[in-house]
């Protein structure tokens, strides 16, 4: 079994918000995505898509977003972006979406002997003070954070490796610790995905070691709209 990843797909199949005004980079990313997605991904792998799957207000505007994966193999896990109005409660969207879809949301998944876990999170601590709201859901974050990686502690088996997605990045832009941080040194996890972060003004590195954990960023336009493996 292979693990891949990609984000923030912004998916706009009934809604009118296509990703190519934002470049060259956009520019039929879907289809770029569905060609390397099949000359990758069998049917026993794993992708992980951490958040802004779609731009749809509503799950019956997702749905057919969704739809666009009929005819790609693997199990897609999803996990809610900052973008994804659609998703509701965790019942109504796990009710919703298609049988090789897996969402996540304060638990963890098992896929042979890798355990999915994580949170959306937050914009992460620096130099500048937060915002009394930004802090607010910041610590909510961390809360849902400890939630999964407990219920991965609790299904975890000695040989099991786990993998940690995050929509927001789980650092500032100058990879300080932080709570996130410490919560998976705690839980000894060593591979993060995470996405949120667009276009070159981002300067964000693509593959961070440090804390002895390898961070992957996966964010669609700046792998190219291509899957990236994840090497756990």
């Amino acid at each position: 079994m292979k693990v891949f990843a990609i984000s923030d797909l912004h998916l706009s199949t009934v809604v009118d918000k296509p990703m190519d005004v934002f470049g060259a980079g956009w520019e039929n990313h879907f289809e770029i995505l569905s060609n390397d997605w099949q000359s990758k991904v069998g049917e026993s792998d794993v992708v992980l898509m951490p958040g802004d799957f779609s731009w749809a207000m509503r799950m019956n505007e997702a749905l057919p977003d969704f739809a666009l994966f009929k005819n790609l193999l693997g199990k897609k896990i999803i996990l809610r972006g900052n973008h994804d109005y659609w998703w509701n409660t965790i019942g109504q969207v796990r009710n919703a979406i298609p049988n090789d879809f897996y969402a996540l949301q304060n638990d963890c998944l098992r896929f042979e002997n890798v355990l999915i876990c994580g949170s959306r999170g937050w914009v992460c601590p620096d130099y500048t003070p937060m915002s009394a709201e930004d802090e607010k859901i910041y610590l909510r974050e961390i809360e849902r954070l400890k939630l999964s990686l407990a219920s991965m502690e609790k299904n975890r088996k000695t040989s099991d490796k786990v993998v940690c997605i995050t929509h927001f990045p789980p650092f500032n832009a100058r990879y300080e610790e932080n709570e996130v941080i410490r919560q998976l040194i705690a839980h000894d996890v060593h591979t993060v995905v995470y996405g949120h972060l667009h276009g070159a003004q981002s300067r964000a590195e693509l593959v961070v070691k440090k804390f002895g954990i390898t961070f992957y960023l996966v964010s669609s336009d700046l792998v190219k709209n291509k899957l990236t493996e994840i090497v756990i």
